[in-house]
């Protein structure tokens, strides 16, 4: 597991602490959605895709939980 993709069940936290959100960088992204980076970066730009949390100078990445969320709204409504 990458630095970057921390999974939130962490055993040796301490009870009450609150937990780590996932994160994601943008080739997982884009393996998750199936959306290129050029229509990743359209979409945020329309608002319609999540924005990423800015970690360095050069380095960027997305909370899983929103782009969980985003994928969940976008799937068809089953009878």
């Amino acid at each position: 597991m990458s630095n970057t993709q921390r999974d939130l069940a962490r055993p040796n936290a301490r009870a009450g602490e609150p937990k780590q959100e996932s994160l994601l960088r943008r080739h997982m992204v884009e393996a998750r959605t199936g959306l290129s980076r050029s229509t990743i970066y359209d979409w945020m730009k329309r608002g319609e895709f999540p924005k990423p949390v800015k970690l360095g100078a050069r380095l960027v990445a997305w909370r899983e939980s929103e782009i969980n969320a985003w994928l969940e709204s976008r799937e068809p409504r089953r009878a």
